[in-house]
């Protein structure tokens, strides 16, 4: 295959990976490409031997740097926990010192547990302390 469709489809891969919320895959088909492209360039006239070369490269590097280059990615994002953090939460029934309960957090039921000093009363606005799983913890907003 001619050294040229090599690059070409490489840059449309690359491009296609811009335009796509995949989650890094098509990127790494494009470096291979890339590279077929230029192994042909210099003499690999072999469809077969440029065809291998395109799947070693493109499985090699997926393997070796999508998990680290999306957890390099995710790392700067809030996780959902640290976004609840702050907010105001509101009891759904009274929860005694250190005791589990409901409540209403931006408009979903959520388990509760008050880490406050006295019980939370039913309606009483809580601030969320932190969240562990499915459970809030809270405090009565002062």
């Amino acid at each position: 295959m001619d050294w040229w469709i090599w690059l070409v489809a490489g840059i449309a891969l690359m491009l296609g990976e811009l335009l796509t919320p995949g989650g890094f895959y098509l990127i790494f088909f494009g470096v291979g490409a890339v590279a077929a492209g230029l192994a042909a360039a210099l003499g690999l006239s072999s469809l077969t031997g440029q065809v291998i070369l395109f799947l070693a490269v493109s499985v090699g590097a997926l393997l070796v740097f999508r998990r680290p280059l999306l957890e390099r990615l995710r790392r700067g994002q809030p996780s959902a926990q640290d976004e609840l953090t702050g907010e105001v939460a509101v009891p759904m029934g009274e929860i005694a010192v250190d005791a589990v309960g409901q409540a209403e957090l931006r408009g979903t039921v959520w388990s509760a547990r008050n880490v406050g000093k006295r019980p939370l009363l039913a309606g009483e606005r809580c601030l969320v302390k932190r969240v562990d799983g499915l459970t809030i913890y809270l405090r009565p907003e002062e």
